[in-house]
């Protein structure tokens, strides 16, 4: 609780440190401090993620690459559930709630999902998603330093869903940040090809990136329903009714 008190306080600092920013996007009034921070996220990105994502994806067989992101995805439904609830999404949480049974019994602590196959649709849901579904506007887009984008929002959010990840109470703790590097790297892998054909695509990383993940994530809290592009907008921010639809997200 302390801790996510400081990252609070810390978000909403450099929240304030950049609001003298000048931007193009009203998204964006962050601008500025955002490219720093993008740029410094790079290099790191360059320098130490990327090459060990790569040794990572040639070294390891495919399977056992699969079975660390079912793993790691399977603690994520855990959370997923939680705010599938909270969102008044009783079908889709009670589909995360059996995905988990299923997986860690017939799955082997997850490595194996056995849910899929049997139609348990997996989802992707956070408590930035909860609040954004119940109206809480998103606020300026950000860059934080180590975790990326993010808005003032979701970021916000993050200590509790820091709070709901399972293997965050993993002992002893050297295993703990053990599994959270390979989690890390695990993922980078994943996404390895989709960052080098940006990497080589766009002419302004930054702006792709970030127009990037403002659509997503308002397409996951939407869940598919056509939504104002200008989220400063009220209309865009507008909580919509509990349904029952489903996605299919990849972790």
């Amino acid at each position: 609780m302390i801790y996510a008190i400081r990252y609070c306080v810390v978000l909403l600092l450099v929240a304030l440190t950049g609001c003298a920013t000048t931007a193009k996007n009203p998204q964006d009034p962050l601008e500025g401090f955002n490219r720093a921070m993008f740029n410094v996220n790079d290099k790191v990105d360059q320098v130490a993620l990327k090459p060990a994502a790569t040794v990572y994806k040639k070294a390891l067989p495919e399977f056992v690459q699969t079975g660390v992101g079912n793993f790691f995805g399977n603690i994520g439904d855990v959370s997923t559930a939680l705010n599938n609830f909270l969102q008044a999404r009783v079908s889709d949480g009670m589909s995360d709630v059996a995905r988990v049974m299923v997986n860690s019994i017939f799955g082997i602590g997850g490595v194996f999902d056995v849910a899929s196959s049997r139609g348990l649709v997996k989802h992707d849901q956070d408590f930035g998603q909860t609040l954004g579904r119940w109206g809480v506007a998103s606020g300026p887009y950000l860059v934080l330093p180590f975790i990326g984008p993010t808005t003032m929002r979701d970021g916000l959010a993050m200590p509790v869903d820091l709070e709901t990840d399972l293997w965050s109470y993993k002992y002893p703790v050297r295993w703990r940040n053990v599994g959270s590097v390979i989690r890390v790297v695990d993922h980078r892998a994943y996404i390895l090809d989709s960052s080098t054909l940006i990497e080589d695509a766009a002419l302004d990383r930054y702006e792709f990136v970030r127009d990037a993940y403002l659509q997503r994530r308002e397409s996951k809290i939407y869940k598919g329903d056509s939504a104002t592009q200008n989220s400063d907008k009220a209309e865009s921010e507008k909580p919509l009714p509990a349904s029952d639809d489903k996605v299919d997200v990849k972790p």
